[in-house]
């Protein structure tokens, strides 16, 4: 036994079929009003154009109120700007239009330090270190980690710290480093106002 449609669309379809089949078929269908059901289905559809028709009317007031909220804002950024000048030598009386003076640039500052550097994997010439970031509240936001290395020469002594790479993550496989040799490495953590202090060193002997 066929089951009465659920969504619009197929109540609408079935009902057209059945305005159509009773009109045609009459004789078969003696105990129905064609006309109660005809009407009921074009008091539906008329409707329905009228909700249409109010939701593209709908669509057009709102494009045509956002058009004339941009030139709303735009006239109020416009004003203000001029507002600002006109109050330059006392940017507080901008309070008496809703606004106010221009806050000051917070200026940048240079990252804490890495932290915890270690060597997770070692091979022929090659080294694979890992750090932590800097903690959130020892300096301002990391752009980059910069990775120095010093060499020990003979008699002992370590020479200067030389940069070897850079990168944004907190790890580096370093390739082609020198082996028999004990090196120390560490991290410094950069950004626009400068580097942070070095990291803790590691040391080790690269095959």
């Amino acid at each position: 036994m066929p089951q009465f449609p659920k969504r619009e669309p197929d109540i609408v379809a079935l009902a057209d079929t059945m305005v159509a089949g009773f009109t045609a078929h009459a004789a078969d269908f003696p105990s129905v009003t064609v006309a109660a059901l005809s009407t009921a289905l074009s008091n539906y559809k008329s409707q329905k154009q009228t909700k249409e028709n109010a939701e593209s009317q709908a669509q057009i007031a709102t494009v045509t109120k956002d058009v004339k909220l941009e030139a709303l804002a735009a006239l109020m950024k416009n004003d203000l700007k001029l507002s600002e000048v006109d109050t330059t030598a006392d940017p507080e009386k901008l309070y008496e239009i809703g606004w106010g003076p221009r806050s000051q640039p917070t200026p940048i500052e240079a990252p804490g330090s890495p932290t915890e550097l270690h060597p997770t994997a070692e091979g022929q010439g090659t080294i694979l270190l890992v750090w932590n970031k800097p903690t959130t509240d020892s300096g301002g936001s990391v752009r980059n980690y910069i990775i120095e290395r010093r060499d020990q020469q003979q008699g002992g002594a370590f020479g200067a710290w030389s940069l070897v790479n850079t990168t944004y993550n907190c790890e580096i496989n370093l390739t082609d480093q020198p082996d028999n040799v004990r090196l120390e490495y560490r991290v410094k953590a950069a950004n626009a106002a400068g580097e942070s202090m070095p990291s803790n060193s590691v040391s080790v002997v690269l095959p």
